[in-house]
């Protein structure tokens, strides 16, 4: 058994752990539930010796972790899946562990055929995937044979048949009589594996009780109650007799009722008195995550928002018109046009007024009176210089035009300086 008496620790002048008191009795699974930072990991480490508490205590079958003989016989834990030398295969890493402790090397192949390693165990563990790493940590755990045993979020990594595998086997494991104190944030998981829930809020413990009992004092049972579609007069006539009789209505988007403040025997006889033929009369009670979403909303520390994108937006220069919406886009199954194709038009030359010479095509406008069908102009292309004007001189009287000088041989750009 695990009890913790006044526990408290302190990192600084911040408290992870305030005043907690709590049993963790063997032959159950017990859930270790509660927000991002309230305590849980440290309140595993505190239990395991690995942190020292700046009050309060904390034994294991009356001892503390550090005082009990052989401890990774009697206890065993899984805190971080990750602790583990990579270079390690997963046999060496469950051997030196054992040889550590005393414990035959049999056992070794044993937890590896439980967790389901033994095809890879001469494997190095830094090429094992997230959940192959959980096995090799429980397989850990399990090595000594201990009758405590602690699991920090176990099922991370695992997939549906390992999640199924780590159920069984916590539940199999309280059955022998073993301690069994598991923490998760899968409510899930835990209504369907833990017995016993010790929840935990900013430090402090919020509640110690059955699963059931967790339910029943965090949600409200209601009564699904649905009369004909076809005729809603009854429906009306249902509503004002139950809340006659002591009972609160509030109808459904479906059209159904949701009755509470009266049990199901007493909505059927009133159905029954005022003759109205009922659909569906049927019971309804909270999940295990509502209760505990409505009992943990005040001891979150780390709440998320609705994303409003403020901020992060460029604000449009003055005048300029919004983007029009693209039709369709954001639902389900749009996808975004693909570009154009080898000879299309992806940029369509903007309409130039009669008169002015057309545009070129990024949208820069040719050159000012060039003719008709001119060639547009280069926007990359530097301005040539211009020389200064002077007056043209009288033109000279016409004369036969100079023989063409031999144009230069063109530059032969394969040589490397050429080519520079």
């Amino acid at each position: 058994m695990i009890e913790a008496v006044g526990l408290t620790k302190r990192y600084g002048d911040k408290t992870a752990v305030y005043n907690l008191s709590f049993q963790v009795r063997p032959g159950a699974v017990t859930g270790f539930l509660g927000p991002n930072g309230s305590g849980k990991s440290t309140t595993m480490r505190m239990i395991l010796g690995l942190d020292n508490p700046s009050a309060g205590r904390v034994t294991i079958g009356g001892y503390p972790y550090r005082k009990l003989p052989n401890a990774p016989r009697q206890v065993g834990a899984l805190l971080d899946a990750k602790a583990v030398h990579g270079g390690r295969s997963a046999r060496n890493h469950l051997l030196s562990l054992a040889q550590l402790s005393g414990i035959p090397a049999r056992r070794v192949d044993e937890v590896l055929g439980v967790v389901g390693l033994h095809d890879v165990a001469r494997r190095r563990s830094k090429g094992f995937s997230l959940g192959m790493g959980q096995r090799l940590g429980i397989a850990a755990a399990l090595l000594g044979d201990p009758q405590v045993l602690l699991f920090d979020e176990p099922v991370n990594g695992l997939d549906p048949e390992g999640i199924l595998w780590v159920r069984n086997l916590m539940k199999s494991l309280a059955a022998e009589g073993r301690t069994v104190f598991v923490s998760s944030h899968l409510m899930s998981e835990m209504a369907l594996t833990a017995d016993h829930l010790i929840v935990i809020g900013r430090g402090q413990l919020m509640a110690d009780m059955s699963v059931k009992d967790f339910i029943s004092a965090n949600s409200a049972d209601f009564a699904r109650v649905r009369t004909p579609d076809t005729e809603p007069q009854q429906r009306e006539k249902l509503s004002a007799a139950i809340t006659e009789a002591g009972g609160h209505v509030l109808p459904e988007q479906d059209g159904a009722l949701r009755v509470t403040g009266l049990p199901l025997p007493r909505i059927s006889d009133i159905a029954h008195d005022g003759d109205v033929r009922l659909w569906e009369l049927s019971p309804h009670q909270a999940s295990l995550e509502e209760a505990y979403m409505r009992m943990t909303q005040g001891a979150v520390d780390y709440r998320s928002t609705i994303d409003q994108k403020e901020g992060l937006q460029q604000q449009l220069p003055p005048g300029a018109q919004p983007p029009m919406p693209v039709p369709g886009q954001g639902q389900p199954g749009w996808y975004a046009p693909p570009p154009p194709q080898q000879g299309g038009q992806p940029f369509a030359p903007p309409q130039s007024p009669p008169g002015q010479a057309p545009a070129g095509p990024y949208g820069a406008s040719g050159v000012p009176g060039a003719a008709p069908g001119a060639p547009a102009a280069n926007p990359y292309a530097q301005p040539a210089p211009q020389a200064p004007q002077t007056p043209a001189p009288a033109a000279p009287p016409a004369a036969a035009p100079p023989a063409a000088a031999p144009s230069a041989p063109a530059a032969d750009l394969t040589k490397p300086e050429d080519a520079r």
